[in-house]
C-alpha cells in the first residue's frame, strides 16, 4: 500500500509540468510572447532564414525533444531492467526535468533559443522519467486491478496539476506582480516535493548486476534490444497495440499541447480564462480516468478504447465547426468537459493495456517501446499540426487534420485481441529463463 501510494503520488507531482508547461501557461507564453505570436520570428537553419509563427515553432521544438526520448527509451529501459537501476534512472531524469524547468524562469520576449533549449531539456527529463515510472506499474498491480490503479495514478495527476494551476490562478488574480515566469518555478518545487516518497519507498526488486564501465552497460543494452527485436514476433498483439497507440496518441497529445494556443489565438481567450478552462478539464479528466479505468477492468480495455476513438473523432469535428449553435467560447467550454473525460480515460486505459501485454521481467524495456510509440506521437502530431497551420494560416485546420490519427489508430486497435495478448506476455515471461544469457546479459 505504501509503494502504491508513493507511485500514485508521483503522478500528482509531475503532472504539474504537463499542465503548466505543456498545456496551459508556458506553451502559450512561448508561442505568443517569446516567439512573436502570429507574426512569428526569423529562425536561422543551415544558412537559411525561415519565418515561423510562434505556434508552429513551439510544435517543432516539442517534436525535437520527443525524438530524443523516442530514440533513447528502449535502450535506457533495457539497461534499467538488466542493472536493476530503474529507480536511479527515474531520479536522474526527474532531476533533469526539474532543474531545466526552473531555468525557464529566466526566459522573456525574444529569448527564443534560451527558452527552446531549456524547454527541450525539461521535456526530455519529464518524458524519460515517465518511462521508468510507468514500468513500476507491473510491480505494484495484479492483472485484475491494472485499469483501476493506472486510472488512480492519472486521477492523482489531474488533481495535482489542477491544484497547482488553481494556486497559480489565485496568484495571478490577487498578486499584481506575479508573472508567468514565476509559475514555472512553482512547477519545479511541486514536482520535487511530491516526488520524494517515490524516490524513497519504491525500489527495484531485482538485484544490481555489475557490468563494468558505462560501455559495458551500453553493450548489454544493445544486446538485450537486439534479442528482444528478434523475438517480438512472439508478441503480435503487443506490436499491433503499440502501432495503434502511436497513431491515436498523436491526436491526444497534440490536442493537449495545442488547446490553450487554440483558445488564445482562435477564440481570443485570456490567460485567466484559459486557466479556468483547464481547471475544469483537470476535474473532468480525473473523473474520466477513474471511470474508464474501472470500466476497462470490468468490460475489457480494447472495447473501452474503441469507444473513446469514436468520441475523439466526433469531438474534433465539433472543434472545427465551433460556434454553430452557441458562441464559440461557450461551445469550447462544453467541448472541454467532454474532451477532458475522454482524455483521462484514454490515457489511463492505454497504460493499463500496455501493462497487461508486458512481460514482467522486462517492464522498463517494454515500457520503453511504449514510450517510443507515445513520444513519436508527440513528434508526428504537433509536426503535422504545425505544418498544416503554417500552410493554411488557419489554426482550426490543424485540429481537423488530426482525424486521420484517431481513425487509423482505432482501425488497427479493432484487430487487437486482448486475451491473446495477455497469454502471449505470460508465455514470453516463462520462456525468458532458458535464454537468460541472451536477454539478461549473462554472457558478459
Amino acid at each position: 500500500m505504501k509503494r502504491t501510494f508513493a507511485w500514485v503520488l508521483y503522478d500528482f507531482a509531475n503532472s504539474s509540468y504537463a499542465v503548466i508547461i505543456l498545456a496551459v501557461i508556458f506553451n502559450k507564453y512561448f508561442a505568443q510572447t517569446i516567439a512573436g505570436g502570429q507574426e512569428g520570428v526569423d529562425w536561422q537553419l543551415l544558412g537559411w532564414t525561415i519565418h515561423i509563427p510562434g505556434a508552429s515553432l513551439f510544435t517543432f521544438i516539442v517534436a525535437l525533444s520527443m525524438v530524443v526520448v523516442a530514440v533513447g527509451s528502449p535502450l535506457l529501459g533495457a539497461l534499467a531492467d538488466y542493472s536493476g537501476r530503474r529507480r536511479r534512472y527515474l531520479i536522474w531524469c526527474a532531476l533533469l526535468g526539474i532543474g531545466a524547468t526552473a531555468m525557464l524562469y529566466f526566459s522573456g520576449p525574444g529569448h527564443v533559443k534560451w527558452a527552446a533549449g531549456w524547454f527541450i531539456l525539461s521535456n526530455i527529463g519529464f518524458a524519460g522519467a515517465n518511462v521508468f515510472y510507468n514500468s513500476f506499474l507491473t510491480d505494484i498491480t495484479t492483472l485484475s486491478e491494472t485499469g483501476w490503479i493506472s486510472g488512480l495514478g492519472y486521477a492523482a495527476g489531474y488533481l495535482g496539476g489542477g491544484l497547482l494551476l488553481l494556486l497559480n490562478f489565485l496568484a495571478f488574480r490577487f498578486f499584481p506582480g506575479y508573472t508567468q515566469q514565476m509559475s514555472f518555478l512553482t512547477v519545479s518545487v511541486w514536482w520535487l516535493l511530491f516526488s520524494l516518497p517515490l524516490f524513497w519507498f519504491v525500489r527495484d526488486h531485482r538485484p544490481l548486476l555489475p557490468a563494468g564501465e558505462m560501455g559495458g552497460y551500453l553493450k548489454i543494452g544493445m544486446r538485450r534490444l537486439t534479442a528482444t527485436f528478434r523475438r517480438m514476433h512472439q508478441l503480435p498483439q503487443l506490436l499491433k497495440f503499440l502501432v495503434a497507440f502511436l497513431l491515436y496518441n498523436d491526436g491526444v497529445e497534440t490536442v493537449i499541447i495545442m488547446a490553450s494556443i487554440f483558445g488564445a489565438q482562435a477564440l481570443g481567450m485570456s490567460v485567466v480564462e484559459l486557466i479556468l478552462f483547464f481547471l475544469m478539464i483537470q476535474g473532468t479528466a480525473l473523473v474520466g480516468a477513474l471511470l474508464f479505468g474501472w470500466l476497462a477492468d470490468r468490460y475489457g480495455h480494447r472495447p473501452i478504447l474503441l469507444i473513446q476513438m469514436v468520441l475523439w473523432f466526433l469531438l474534433l469535428i465539433w472543434a472545427y465547426f465551433l460556434g454553430v449553435v452557441l458562441e464559440p467560447v461557450q461551445e469550447f467550454w462544453f467541448l472541454g468537459i467532454l474532451a477532458g473525460m475522454v482524455m483521462g480515460g484514454s490515457q489511463a486505459v492505454s497504460r493499463s493495456l500496455q501493462r497487461l501485454f508486458t512481460p514482467e521481467q522486462m517492464s522498463a524495456e517494454f515500457f520503453g517501446f511504449f514510450a517510443v510509440s507515445g513520444k513519436f506521437a508527440t513528434v508526428l502530431g504537433p509536426l503535422l499540426y504545425g505544418l498544416i497551420t503554417l500552410w493554411t494560416n488557419d489554426i482550426r485546420s490543424g485540429m481537423l487534420a488530426l482525424l486521420v490519427f484517431f481513425f487509423s489508430g482505432g482501425l488497427i486497435l479493432f484487430f487487437v485481441d486482448e486475451q491473446a495478448g495477455i497469454r502471449e506476455a505470460k508465455r514470453f515471461s516463462r520462456e525468458l529463463e532458458p535464454v537468460s544469457g541472451t536477454l539478461t546479459g549473462g554472457e558478459v
